[in-house]
């Protein structure tokens, strides 16, 4: 399993939980610093194998290592989770053209880039593929125009991959509404139908769920944000 951003927050989430399965784990970092190193041990810590490579998404060509890397390293890919992003509130009228570029490199080509990538491995495995979206891909928010656009392009990009590489590899997107660590106080609790703000677990669980459910589960995007979508 590889998960690019898989050193922070979200990502690290993921690398944990699955390694916790028993799953051979990758992540991907920009930078293999002290953050990584203390990752690496907790994955290890499972029981599996754990590597980290250094890549930035928005670098074809460091992406094109970090893959094969981990591919070598893993003696294969059955689940790819395309997790690294960048977020960022900018009123739209002040964006640059720099800032809307920025975002897309990382938030849209940089999975795609990922993907294709892994795609002849996936394809060996008949694997499968979990993008990382937001409740920002499905709803406004004003303060976040780029950031929006991104992860709905994300969205959209999930379910054309889902269809123009079936039957190999199925591909899946969860789109997290507002997830607080511990730590972090209180977001938007007091307006989430389910009366409270996501946990990290609560992403984790839906992520298991594609990484585990039926091959024929494929062009979905599942937003977990007890409810803040409907509000």
């Amino acid at each position: 399993m590889l998960v690019t951003g898989g050193v922070r927050r979200l990502g690290r989430a993921f690398a944990l939980a699955l390694a916790a399965e028993g799953a051979d784990v990758a992540v991907t970092t920009r930078a293999l610093d002290g953050e990584a190193d203390a990752v690496l041990h907790e994955l290890k810590e499972q029981g599996g194998q754990a590597f980290a490579f250094a890549c930035d998404v928005t670098q074809p060509g460091q992406v094109t290592s970090a893959v094969a890397g981990a591919v070598e390293a893993l003696g294969g890919l059955d689940i790819l989770i395309n997790n690294a992003g960048v977020f960022e509130a900018t009123a739209l009228e002040a964006l640059t053209p720099e800032q809307w570029d920025a975002m897309y490199l990382t938030n849209t080509r940089g999975p795609f880039l990922v993907a294709q990538a892994a795609l002849p491995h996936l394809r060996a495995s008949r694997g499968r593929i979990i993008n990382i979206g937001s409740l920002g891909g499905l709803r406004p928010w004003a303060t976040h125009g780029p950031y929006c656009a991104s992860k709905a392009a994300l969205h959209m990009l999930s379910q054309t991959m889902a269809k123009a590489w079936a039957s190999e590899v199925s591909v899946n997107c969860v789109a997290p509404g507002m997830i607080v660590f511990p730590g972090e106080g209180e977001r938007l609790a007091a307006k989430t139908p389910m009366g409270r703000d996501g946990s990290p677990e609560d992403v984790v669980s839906a992520v298991l769920y594609f990484a585990t459910a039926p091959a024929f589960v494929t062009g979905q995007v599942l937003a977990v944000d007890g409810g803040l979508g409907l509000t």
